[in-house]
């Protein structure tokens, strides 16, 4: 098993300060990120692929940072989807094993940020002794105030979307509920997500066009955000276009304005 130390960055590049093109009054509440091209970026420079996971990792740290100094409540990062079960197994190995010491390493410094932990999908799946780190981490981390860090490990938007209808369908086999009792509200109250917003900014990283299962549900109203650089390159330049380009996007939710919108 190859050693998960995580690859740390030029510490000039945190900057804590709110860049000065920015309204902090028109921040996103809520980020998510789809972390795509590690791959990619360790074949481009002839590494293996556990070094793009690994650099990968300090990309996301840094974006942590980022929204913790910079005022965004909730970051949502697809850490493992349901279908990277289909990867060649060694690689899913070093993944998941990569989750879980960082977790056991990270998680001082998590908390002494005020970092709120939470984790999302079907965690029940995963091995024994990640599940332990993963109830240990969140148990640690419940009563922060800080950023709430939602981590989508095993997490596919379909089953998700089936969970809530199964969850909603025994109620209703139960007579705790009637079926014309379900609306959006009560449909959104079965989902992961439940206790927080839904997110203002879905960031894609690597070029490609596709939610790939993630948030299905969540993302109705999401303002999009494509980025050709791959996920181990994401810095603060990139994050900061992102929240740019979200400043700039007119946020209407299917409704007009003004007389003159058409």
């Amino acid at each position: 098993m190859a050693k998960s130390t995580v690859c740390d960055r030029d510490a000039t590049q945190l900057v804590s300060t709110l860049p000065d093109d920015l309204d902090r009054q028109r921040l996103p509440h809520h980020v998510a990120v789809i972390m795509d091209g590690n791959g990619r970026w360790a074949r481009q420079r002839g590494l293996p692929r556990p070094v793009g996971h690994r650099r990968g990792v300090g990309a996301l740290k840094d974006l942590l940072s980022y929204c913790r100094d910079w005022g965004i409540g909730t970051l949502t990062a697809y850490a493992f989807s349901t279908e990277n079960w289909h990867r060649p197994s060694q690689e899913v190995e070093f993944l998941l094993c990569l989750f879980e010491r960082l977790l056991q390493s990270e998680l001082d410094a998590l908390d002494e940020n005020d970092i709120r932990l939470h984790f999302i999908g079907e965690l029940s799946e995963l091995p024994s002794g990640l599940q332990r780190s993963i109830e240990r981490a969140r148990a640690r981390t419940q009563t922060n105030e800080g950023v709430r860090f939602n981590v989508a490990v095993n997490y596919g938007g379909r089953a998700e979307i089936l969970r809530a209808c199964r969850r909603l369908a025994c109620q209703v086999a139960e007579g705790r509920l009637s079926p014309d009792e379900i609306d959006t509200a009560q449909f959104a109250r079965q989902l992961y997500t439940a206790d927080g917003p839904d997110p203002d900014l879905l960031i894609r990283t690597s070029g490609e066009l596709r939610l790939s299962n993630f948030l299905l549900w969540q993302v109705a109203y999401a303002e999009l955000y494509v980025t050709d650089a791959f996920w181990p390159d994401f810095d603060r330049a990139e994050f900061h276009r992102a929240l740019v380009a979200f400043q700039q996007r007119d946020r209407r939710f299917g409704q007009l304005k003004s007389s003159r919108d058409t």
